[in-house]
């Protein structure tokens, strides 16, 4: 991964993005796609899902930036769709292999529907999600043939 890249996801986080936004907002830069819906559309899948700690907020970005260069306009498009869902399937199996989950809660051991959890994960994000942005991004980035 460039240096670029991994500048701006670190960048992205001491601006205050969470994990989600984090990685869409790198990805779709390495595109050159800008809206103002970015980072709006992620804000609420960091935390696994609203800090309820379920599927990884970096995952869920992967999977939009994914929606992004895969995903239909129409609902008759089902080859735009099925591309599209054979490429979350291979991240999150990668991901998967790799972490051996995909659940917020257990990839950073932190409860974040609680103060002192949320208290924690901010503490060791170095630790913990810093990695499972930047593969995220590599790894969509890989997939997507960028």
């Amino acid at each position: 991964m460039s240096d670029k890249i991994v500048k701006k996801m670190n960048m992205l986080h001491i601006e205050g993005f969470n994990c989600s936004e984090s990685v869409l907002l790198a990805i779709v830069s390495e595109w050159g796609i800008s809206s103002e819906l970015i980072p709006r559309l992620a804000t609420g899948f960091g935390g696994g899902m609203g800090r309820q700690g379920y599927v990884c907020g970096a995952l869920a970005g992967g999977i939009m930036a994914i929606g992004i260069r895969y995903g239909r306009d129409k609902g008759s498009d089902v080859l735009a769709r099925d591309k599209s869902y054979a490429t979350v399937r291979e991240l999150f199996s990668r991901f998967r292999t790799e972490f051996r989950t995909i659940e917020c809660s257990e990839l950073t051991g932190c409860d974040l529907t609680t103060p002192e959890g949320v208290a924690k994960h901010n503490l060791a994000y170095q630790d913990t999600c810093a990695k499972y942005i930047a593969r995220v991004v590599e790894l969509v980035l890989e997939l997507t043939n960028q």
